[in-house]
């Protein structure tokens, strides 16, 4: 399907003009494939298309797979792009107006800074030239009569050994646009634990966390983002599933068994950043099926998890929230109600003070009554 597709709900709902939250959304994973030819070619980097639509298959095509690995492969091209202060600018700009396409009111970009630094930019200088470029797009979508936030998610590399460097990074910048912090990169053989000192630095600074975890690795992955992470929420976690049991007797009877450490997140209301599309592509619900109507999804939804649904990579994975909604209602048949609370579960679990998150889920039922109504 096209991101540009027109989705819509029984009824004619127009599924791009709900209001959405972004939580799992990567700023070097969304780059315009026009915008990545454009800065190529003055970064003297060779594409290896020449095209923007060739490009765009391009990714998805290195990006499928099937691991986790090769996924981040694709990352090298449009990183070698990213290492100019103006780069890093403009990308942030057009996400924001990316975004508010998208019909998302409120979005958490995350990225590394410490993957910018080729073309001579300090970690500090690279957050300012993101923050500036954000509060633009911020700014142009205001002028054109609509209302988004963002903030970035400061993330450390976990296969690297700056982690705590990037943590007080992330806190120096926390009055600039700075909400949160993410450890991501190859998650197996690179547990939360090699970072301990940078948890315990967050911690210390009362300063929210999510971890990359349950995408390429397992359980002990998503008990090392809670407990040593400190984790609020758990970037993807779709490999939760695993500590989840489904007995069917005779009698047609379904019985659900969860272990401990998905009761812990259950009971705590401990969102899932789940990203249906990418988690297909990186072969993250091997375990149960390669097709959408396999993920795991539902199955946690239908417990009462604190589902959320992401793109994680826009342009990698060549979709879009809207696209992600569209999938999983025509999947699971879900309707207006279903996609309303996966929104509401999102803004719950934003990283803002609580009266910004009472507004915002203010503005979703608002937005979403409107739609009903229509």
């Amino acid at each position: 399907m096209s991101t540009s597709d027109n989705y819509t709900l029984p009824g004619g709902i127009n599924l791009r003009a709900l209001p959405k939250v972004s939580l799992h959304d990567h700023l070097d994973g969304g780059v315009r494939p026009q915008t990545i030819l454009d800065l190529a070619a003055a970064a003297g980097v060779e594409p290896p298309v020449d095209t923007a639509e060739e490009l765009a298959e391009w990714f998805i095509d290195q990006a499928s797979a099937g691991n986790l690995p090769a996924y981040l492969e694709t990352f090298d091209l449009t990183i070698s792009v990213l290492q100019t202060a103006d780069a890093l600018a403009r990308v942030a700009r057009e996400f924001v107006h990316d975004l508010a396409e998208d019909g998302v009111i409120y979005a958490e970009i995350r990225w590394a800074p410490e993957q910018h630094l080729r073309g001579g930019l300090t970690l500090d200088r690279a957050v300012e030239a993101v923050e500036q470029g954000l509060e633009r797009g911020v700014d142009d979508v205001r002028r054109g009569g609509r209302e988004i936030e963002v903030g970035q998610l400061i993330t450390a590399m976990r296969h690297a050994d700056r982690a705590l460097e990037i943590a007080e990074l992330a806190v120096r910048h926390r009055e600039r646009g700075v909400v949160g912090f993410d450890i991501a990169g190859a998650e197996d053989g690179f547990p939360p634990a090699r970072h301990r000192l940078a948890f315990d630095y967050l911690a210390q600074n009362h300063f929210p966390v999510t971890v990359h975890a349950g995408e390429a690795a397992g359980l002990d992955s998503i008990r090392g983002a809670l407990f040593d992470g400190r984790a609020l929420r758990i970037g993807h976690g779709v490999r939760l599933a695993e500590d989840i049991e489904i007995r069917r007797t005779e009698g047609d009877n379904t019985y659900v068994t969860m272990g401990e450490l998905a009761h812990w997140i259950n009971d705590r209301e401990i969102a899932l950043e789940l990203s249906p599309s990418s988690n297909l592509q990186t072969g993250a619900i091997d375990a149960w099926g390669d097709e959408l109507e396999d993920h795991p999804f539902d199955l946690l939804y239908q417990l009462g998890f604190s589902v959320t649904v992401n793109v994680d990579n826009r342009t990698v994975t060549g979709t879009s929230l809207t696209r992600e909604l569209a999938l999983l209602a025509d999947a699971f048949e879900y309707d207006l109600e279903d996609l309303e609370i996966f929104q509401l579960n999102a803004a719950a679990a934003a990283f803002m003070p609580t009266e910004d998150r009472e507004y915002l889920t203010e503005r979703i039922r608002a937005g979403f009554d409107a739609a009903a109504d229509a």
